[in-house]
């Protein structure tokens, strides 16, 4: 037995050989063609992928060719974008994350070869808002690829379709929804003429009349030190600003029924903020509007002899606000129609989904709250736009323990050699 298996391993290893065939039975034939078949159709697959693979590289070269800006024509604009900004670390690009508006629109301006690269794009932004925080018309101005020649480029119907192109490849998230041509050296974060903030919140159990008229106190100009978050570190010194106007107001402000789910907005306009000015500007009117602080807050605020240094109190939630308009002068927007449809169509699928999941939460309040004998119901809904933990004895603003000062903080860095006080400027 062993020799005749001995035998028939060394057939199997020389079935090339006719004789070593003829010595199989038919069983043994029959498996070896299968085998043999199975083994064909790998080697075919192997030589299908190898070919896709060589293919796949071939196109990848052509593709990875480095685009010739050298022989591109350019122009400089300014591009506007909206964004949802709640699931974002903020605008600007930051050295750990790539989760940032800013980057992901350089990735699709760069994707596009619309710039070569940020250095040499000649770029400006708007805005800086921060983690959270959303936008409708944010601005930025830099020099992307032209298809038009110089001297023909006032013929804009020829141009390319720089929103259509970008909103290809941004997130559904973030589109671009108009562009404008301007001037070689044009700014759109110097040549903004104002800028316009919203901050949206329900009524809940507020007094939007005492808020609205503590935000009347706003409007002027007004050392801010108390209000904002003092940036010194980075050679901020000078917190005063002009607010143009300020003002709450609810978004069925003409209904005869009130609601604590009626929606309002503070409406605040100025060439310029500061950090977190709003979140701490809408932190106080929430106070206001709970009725624990009084609306001449402000003024004792501004009041830098009065309260020289900033009393403890947390940010309003970054949320609700948004970056909703920046004006500039003798700037025509162009927007493309078909793409304009197509964004729009994305905003309703978000508004359907985001809505039938607020009327759901609705309808579930409105089960339990039948099962409630009392009637003020109404005292929630924006407990909690101001973050950190509340206090159940509520401490005046003016009697809380206070920051450093703005002089301490200025002496405090220039003693480290931080900043020099004699260089700094607004």
């Amino acid at each position: 037995m062993e020799e005749i298996s001995i035998e028939k391993n060394k057939i199997n290893k020389n079935l090339s050989s006719k004789n070593a065939l003829e010595l199989l039975d038919k069983n043994d034939l029959i498996d070896r063609i299968l085998q043999l078949e199975a083994h064909i159709n790998q080697l075919k697959n192997i030589i299908k992928k190898s070919e896709a693979d060589d293919r796949k590289k071939t196109k990848r070269k052509k593709s990875d060719r480095p685009f010739d800006f050298a022989n591109c024509q350019k122009r400089h604009i300014l591009l506007k974008f909206y964004y949802l900004g709640w699931n974002y670390h903020g605008f600007v690009e930051q050295e750990d994350t790539i989760n940032t508006i800013e980057h992901y629109i350089f990735e699709a301006l760069k994707r596009s070869c619309l710039i070569e690269n940020r250095e040499t794009s000649n770029y400006h932004r708007c805005g800086r808002t921060d983690k959270g925080v959303s936008a409708f018309s944010q601005v930025i101005s830099l020099n992307v690829r032209s298809k038009l020649i110089a001297e023909n480029q006032e013929n804009i119907n020829e141009e390319l379709s720089y929103c259509k192109i970008l909103n290809k490849i941004l997130p559904r998230d973030i589109k671009c929804t108009a562009w404008a041509p301007v001037n070689d050296v044009y700014s759109a974060r110097f040549d903004c003429k104002q800028r316009m903030y919203k901050y949206f919140f329900p009524r809940g159990n507020l007094s939007i009349d005492n808020m609205n008229t503590a935000a009347k106190y706003l409007i002027g100009h007004h050392d801010f030190r108390n209000i904002c978050k003092m940036d010194v570190a980075n050679g901020v010194t000078t917190f005063e600003r002009t607010i143009d106007d300020a003002k709450v107001v609810c978004l069925k402000e003409n209904s005869q029924e009130q609601s604590g789910y009626d929606m309002c907005q503070l409406i605040i306009q100025s060439r310029a903020f500061l950090w977190h000015q709003i979140r701490c500007i809408m932190s106080i009117l929430l106070l206001v509007g709970k009725r624990k602080e009084k609306p001449e807050i402000f003024l004792d605020l501004f009041d830098i002899n009065k309260c020289p240094s900033r009393p403890q109190y947390n940010l309003a939630h970054e949320l609700p606000l948004n970056l909703y308009h920046c004006e500039y002068d003798d700037v025509e927007w162009i927007h493309d129609q078909e793409d304009t449809i197509i964004v729009i169509k994305t905003l309703q699928e978000d508004w359907t989904n985001n809505a039938i999941k607020a009327e759901m939460i609705k309808n579930m309040i409105d089960d339990l709250e039948n099962n409630l004998s009392s009637d003020d119901l109404n005292n929630y809904q924006a407990n909690c736009l101001i973050q950190g933990v509340q206090s159940k004895v509520y401490q005046p603003l003016m009697k809380r323990l206070t920051c450093a000062s703005l002089e301490n903080r200025i002496k405090h860095l220039t003693k480290k050699r931080k900043i020099d006080i004699k260089t700094q400027s607004n």
